[in-house]
């Protein structure tokens, strides 16, 4: 029985999404947050576990563009079905392996799931939230992520001391089975009456009129590319890092994991709220780009000089920061692309994040295999953010031209 009234932005179809966006990454989190015994169990090495999350984030970006069309059209209980059922499937499937190949069918499976939460979700937005109110919905839904990865760091490594890695996979698809009963009772089960306009339409940064997505789109994929590959990388091996370098214990590692996912929250219902009150999505980035670089300076000192302190400093700086890009890419996507369009642009943008997901962990796994330390890892993570900064720049570029040609046309 749907328990919300139909056209109703209510707060159980807000927590609705932040489900939506917190399920898909649950089987990396996880699998990141007991990251040393699944190790020692399944004899692989660091670049083969850091493969594990680049093979969902491979098959993620494969499929988000397809997806973000799918969105467009299929019925949204049949994508909360494809979400949770999905994500269940390969945390059934990771607690039932005894073997690393089998781990990496969990990961196929998972990837699919992650690329249509966004499109699922901005769907959803498009659909029973007023306009003035979407930057703020996004935001807090956009923190479902974080939210995920608080919750990973903390429940799967206690899962673990008692039940073992694989039965905390199995108490994971436990709580997603919850999340798709509760879901299916807040979805509306009609479309509201109320004004589905944004932005868009009278945008100069709108679609042009042949239907073709505007340039900021791919720059927004681009941005989208260079600090999701930076984010994976910190997010999947930092649990690791502060075992194996820094000494800390496996609850302890999950825990600067969960501590990073706390302040991301916070992050991005604030970067939301920014966007919100008219702020420029290039201004934004530029400073999340500047934050992130000081954030992957901090690992590298914690690193080199196996300082503690230092890589706590960076755990709070990555959540402030690049934890947080994420909401301000899609309400820039959400303003400015025509409704009708929005699971197209949303798909071009996530091939974009999970093109950079896949890359990181892979990168970092095998720069940790090959230098037998993190050092030369967050120095290519920094990189990427200062590359971040560049995109951001043309961002602001782009849209001062936009507005200065449509400026000259009105004349």
């Amino acid at each position: 029985m749907n328990t919300s009234s139909p056209g109703v932005a209510s707060r159980g179809l807000l927590l609705t999404l932040l489900c939506l966006m917190g399920a898909g990454p649950l089987l990396n989190y996880g699998l990141s947050t007991t990251s040393s015994l699944i190790i020692d169990d399944l004899h692989i090495t660091e670049a083969q576990f850091g493969l594990l999350a680049s093979i969902v984030f491979a098959t993620a970006a494969l499929s988000s563009a397809w997806l973000g069309k799918v969105a467009d059209y299929m019925t949204l209980r049949r994508q909360l079905w494809l979400i949770f059922g999905g994500t269940m499937a390969a945390l059934v499937i990771a607690a039932l392996s005894h073997s690393y190949w089998l781990v990496l069918v969990a990961a196929v499976i998972a990837g699919p799931t992650q690329a249509i939460s966004n499109p699922t979700t901005n769907k959803i937005i498009s659909q029973y939230v007023p306009a003035e109110k979407r930057p703020g919905w996004i935001g807090v839904k956009q923190s479902g992520v974080q939210a995920s990865q608080l919750f990973a760091g903390i429940f799967f490594p206690l899962a673990a001391l008692g039940a073992g890695w694989q039965g905390a996979m199995v108490l994971g698809a436990v709580v997603v089975a919850w999340m798709l009963w509760f879901g299916l009772r807040q979805l509306p089960s009609a479309a509201p009456e109320i004004s589905l306009t944004n932005d868009a339409a009278a945008s100069p940064l709108a679609a042009s009129a042949s239907g073709r997505l505007p340039s900021f789109v791919w720059l927004f994929a681009a941005f989208s590319l260079l600090s999701g590959l930076g984010m994976q990388a910190t997010n999947v091996y930092l649990p690791l890092f502060a075992v194996r370098e820094l000494n800390f214990t496996l609850v302890l590692g999950g825990l600067a994991a969960g501590l990073s996912g706390l302040i991301g929250v916070a992050s991005r219902v604030w970067w939301g709220r920014r966007m919100a009150t008219g702020g420029t999505a290039g201004v934004l980035l530029l400073f999340i780009a500047l934050g992130a670089v000081a954030g992957g300076a901090s690992f590298w000192a914690a690193s080199e000089f196996r300082l503690p302190a230092l890589l706590w400093l960076g755990v709070a700086l990555h959540g402030v920061t690049v934890l947080g890009a994420n909401v301000v890419v899609m309400s820039g996507v959400m303003k400015y692309v025509p409704s009708e369009r929005v699971g197209a642009a949303t798909g071009i943008v996530s091939m974009g994040m999970y093109t950079g997901f896949a890359t990181g962990p892979f990168l970092m796994g095998l720069l940790l295999q090959s230098t037998s330390n993190f050092t030369v890892g967050w120095l290519a993570v920094a990189g990427c953010y200062v590359l971040c900064g560049v995109v951001a720049l043309a961002l602001i570029r782009s849209r001062r031209r936009r507005m200065a040609s449509a400026e000259a046309s009105a004349r």
